[in-house]
């Protein structure tokens, strides 16, 4: 007796190497079959805007990542954190988390959430999602503390809105989880209009 033919969905690869992405798939019951940063140069190129900068992100690191896996879903995202024009970078040092930390200080700011998916037949979606988020002025104890505690090392802006950065915004307009790194509204409709079966 022969065995039983298997059902074998697409998988879906994950281009990023963010943990926060993962936890954020799991809140909405995704679990990608495999995890594959892009790795890509994410400097931004002259005169390049906030909200183009994360599309554009999101858009190479899903075809990047699409060429190394064929027939599948590939998912990739892009959180870029702007005071207006100006991009704020993800600081791998206190003295950069300073500055990011300065220019957020009692001003509002927004997240910039680029998404892009592609399907196992090429077809490819994108969302741009846009979340306004207002700090309140900090002291120097709240900044020192802040930068003491380590949590804005490579975060976008220099701060992790789902930890201790929490007490500092006092108001938050738009998603909630695209400041955390990955819009689940918008994610969750671009993986079932392109046919995942997302729950």
């Amino acid at each position: 007796m022969g065995a039983a033919p298997e059902h074998d969905d697409p998988p879906l690869v994950l281009a990023s190497a963010s943990p926060r992405r993962l936890d954020l798939l799991a809140q909405i019951g995704v679990t990608p079959a495999r995890v594959d940063p892009a790795d890509l140069d994410e400097t931004p190129l002259p005169r390049e805007l906030p909200r183009d900068h994360a599309r554009r992100l999101a858009r190479a690191k899903a075809e990047a990542v699409a060429a190394r896996h064929p027939g599948a879903f590939v998912l990739a995202a892009d959180t870029v954190v702007a005071r207006g024009r100006r991009i704020l970078p993800k600081p791998e040092d206190a003295a950069t988390a300073r500055r990011c930390l300065d220019l957020l200080s009692g001003e509002a700011h927004h997240v910039w959430g680029g998404v892009a998916l592609i399907a196992p037949d090429g077809r490819v979606a994108e969302r741009l999602v846009d979340t306004r988020v207002i700090f309140k002025h900090l002291d120097a104890g709240e900044r020192a503390g802040y930068l003491d505690c380590g949590e804005w090392h490579g975060k976008a802006g220099g701060y992790a809105i789902q930890g201790r950065a929490a007490g500092f915004a006092r108001a938050l307009s738009g998603s909630y989880s695209n400041v955390v790194g990955l819009p689940l509204y918008e994610t969750r409709a671009l993986l079932r209009g392109l046919g995942y079966p997302a729950p």
